[in-house]
């Protein structure tokens, strides 16, 4: 602990000498640190037991494709429809028992506001199993051959 011997004028010393509460704090606060429970984040959970017999798997066996092309052209499974009868067609396939899946593949050069509108339908119509593909084509952009 460091000591200081006051001025040379024989005055008493005006100042605290903090360095013994410094080191009372710092013994309080490694006991704090020490009593405290180690706390450990841990998420519980039912890992699934691997069974000889195979569960069984429900396979659809109805997927309807959903499409714009490059001309703005919505088609259901192949056949051109109008964004009324898409509506139609949606409210059948949702009746259904099961539901079949719904895959809905738009061309990357179509028109954005015709894509939102056949995702606005489709949201209205209360399909729950919908599925995008073909997203490969909105990914990293490719030179053309040649350049």
């Amino acid at each position: 602990m460091a000591m200081s011997g006051g001025k040379d004028d024989g005055e008493p010393m005006m100042e605290m000498n903090t360095t013994p509460l410094i080191d009372v704090m710092l013994v309080l606060l490694i006991m704090f640190i020490i009593t405290i429970p180690v706390q450990t984040h841990a998420v519980k959970i039912d890992l699934p037991v691997d069974s000889q017999t195979p569960p069984d798997v429900q396979i659809e066996p109805v997927k309807n494709k959903l499409t714009v092309d490059t001309n703005d052209t919505i088609a259901w499974n192949g056949t051109p429809v109008s964004q009324g009868q898409l509506a139609g067609i949606l409210a059948q396939t949702r009746n259904m028992d099961p539901e079949p899946e719904l895959q809905f593949q738009p061309d990357a050069r179509s028109r954005y506001q015709i894509t939102d509108e056949v995702l606005a339908v489709i949201k209205r119509s209360g399909v729950t199993k919908l599925g995008f593909v073909g997203n490969e084509q909105y990914g990293t952009f490719q030179k053309p051959p040649g350049q």
